[in-house]
C-alpha cells in the first residue's frame, strides 16, 4: 500500500482558504476561477492506473468531468506504480495522449520520483489537513488515501471479537488466525507482522520488526496461527476465521459475502499501521492546470468522501470526521472513526528495515511455511 512534488513556481497560485464552493474548501474566488479557466482552456486531463472499481475512482472521474466539463483521457487502468513512473520517463518530450498528467502511486515512488525530477510541486487548498508524515514538505507528493491492517472475522465461528493484537494469543482462537500473504514475500503480510510488533513494542518503530516476529512465533507455538494465505473464500469456509488484511479489502469482501457468512472488520486498539498511496503531478504534464484542478477536486470534501465510498480512507479523514463532514450512513459502514486516530504512517526507511528483518528471520523465529 505512497508520493510528492516540486520544480518551478506554478503560474496559478491557489492561496489561503476564502470560500467553500460545492462542499470543497478552496482559495480565493478569483484565484480558483483563474485555475478553472486555465484548466478548461487546456480541455483535457490524462490519468493512468485508475481502475473504476478501485477506491471509488469510477464515480470520482465522472464527478470531475461533470463539475468542470473537462474530458479525461484514461491510460492503462490496470498499470502498477512502476508503470506510471515509466510512462512519465517515456513521454518527457511528448505532449500527446500517452503522456500522463498525474500519478497515484505507492509511497516509495514519491521520493524517488522527486529525486529524479519527474514530478512538480503543488500544494492543494486543504494542505494543512494532510498529516505531516504523509506528505513531502515542499509539496512534490502527498498522501491521498490509506488502509490500515485490520482483523476480518467470521462471526459464525468467532463469537467474541478480538479487539487488539494481544487478544489473538487467547486459547479460544486456536487454529483461527491467518495472514493475507506470505511474510517472506508479501508486503501486506510484512506490514501485518510489523503492526503486531509495533503494538508489542509500545510504538517503538525500531523494535517493531523483531517484536513482530516474536509475536507470531508465540502465535504459532500456541497453535493459533494458520499457515495459509487467507482470502475471502477461506474466511467463508471457516479455514481462516480471523484474517489480518488491509481494511478496504476486508470491508469490500464483507459486502461481497453479503452475510454468508456475516463478517466483522475490527481495527486493533494499538499497532494501527497505515499503508498510504500518494498523488503527484508530472513535471512534464501536458495539462498542468487541469492536473492542479484534479488535485483540488480529489482533496476537496467531495473527493475525499468519494474515496471513502470505495472504502479507502482519505488522507483528511480524521480532520473531516472531527468536523462532522462525513455522512452518517457512510460512517455506519465503517469501523469506529476513533479507531483511525492512532494510525501511523511508517517511513520508507522504517518499512525497509522491518522488511529486511522479517523476511530474513521468519523461518528461524516463527517457523511456519505460509503457502
Amino acid at each position: 500500500m505512497s508520493h510528492i512534488l516540486r520544480r518551478a513556481a506554478s503560474a496559478i497560485a491557489i492561496g489561503a482558504f476564502a470560500a467553500n464552493v460545492m462542499g470543497a474548501s478552496v482559495a480565493s474566488a478569483q484565484s480558483m476561477d483563474e485555475l478553472i479557466a486555465a484548466a478548461k482552456k487546456e480541455g483535457q486531463l490524462t490519468t493512468i492506473a485508475l481502475p473504476h472499481d478501485w477506491c471509488g475512482y469510477g464515480a470520482l472521474l465522472e464527478g470531475f468531468k461533470a463539475m468542470y466539463g473537462i474530458q479525461i483521457n484514461e491510460l492503462n487502468p490496470d498499470a502498477g506504480s512502476g508503470d506510471e513512473i515509466e510512462a512519465i520517463k517515456a513521454n518527457k518530450d511528448n505532449k500527446g495522449p500517452q503522456a500522463p498528467d498525474v500519478i497515484d502511486v505507492g509511497l516509495s515512488f514519491g521520493p524517488s520520483a522527486k529525486a529524479d525530477g519527474l514530478i512538480q510541486p503543488y500544494k492543494v487548498s486543504t494542505w494543512d489537513e494532510i498529516p505531516a508524515d504523509a506528505k513531502d514538505p515542499e509539496g512534490y507528493w502527498y498522501g491521498d488515501y490509506y488502509g490500515v491492517l485490520a482483523f476480518q472475522v467470521n462471526k459464525d465461528i468467532v463469537k467474541e471479537m478480538p479487539t487488539d493484537w494481544a487478544d489473538l494469543l487467547k486459547p479460544e482462537y486456536a487454529n483461527s488466525v491467518a495472514l493475507a500473504g506470505d511474510p517472506r514475500t508479501s508486503n501486506q503480510a510484512i506490514q501485518a507482522v510489523y503492526a503486531a510488533g509495533l503494538a508489542e513494542a509500545g510504538g517503538d518503530a525500531a523494535k517493531a520488526g523483531e517484536a513482530g516476529l516474536d509475536f507470531f512465533g508465540k502465535l504459532n507455538k500456541a497453535g493459533n496461527f494458520v499457515p495459509v494465505i487467507g482470502k475471502a473464500a477461506s474466511i467463508a469456509q471457516g479455514a481462516t476465521p480471523i484474517l489480518i488484511r488491509w481494511d478496504y479489502n476486508a470491508l469490500s469482501d464483507r459486502d461481497t459475502l453479503a452475510g454468508n457468512p456475516e463478517t466483522e472488520v475490527v481495527v486493533p486498539k494499538n499497532g494501527v499501521v497505515a499503508g498510504v498511496y500518494v498523488q503527484a503531478i508530472s513535471a512534464y504534464a501536458p495539462h498542468p492546470n487541469a492536473a492542479k484542478l484534479w488535485m483540488e477536486y480529489l482533496y476537496s470534501d467531495e473527493g475525499q468522501i468519494g474515496w471513502l465510498k470505495g472504502y479507502c480512507h482519505p488522507i483528511r479523514f480524521n480532520a473531516m470526521s472531527k468536523a462532522g463532514k462525513i455522512p452518517a450512513d457512510l460512517l455506519a459502514k465503517l469501523p469506529e472513526a476513533s479507531a483511525y486516530e492512532k494510525a501511523v504512517f511508517p517511513t520508507i526507511e522504517q518499512q525497509n528495515t522491518a522488511k529486511a528483518k522479517i523476511t530474513a528471520d521468519w523461518d528461524k523465529v516463527v517457523g511456519a511455511n505460509v503457502q
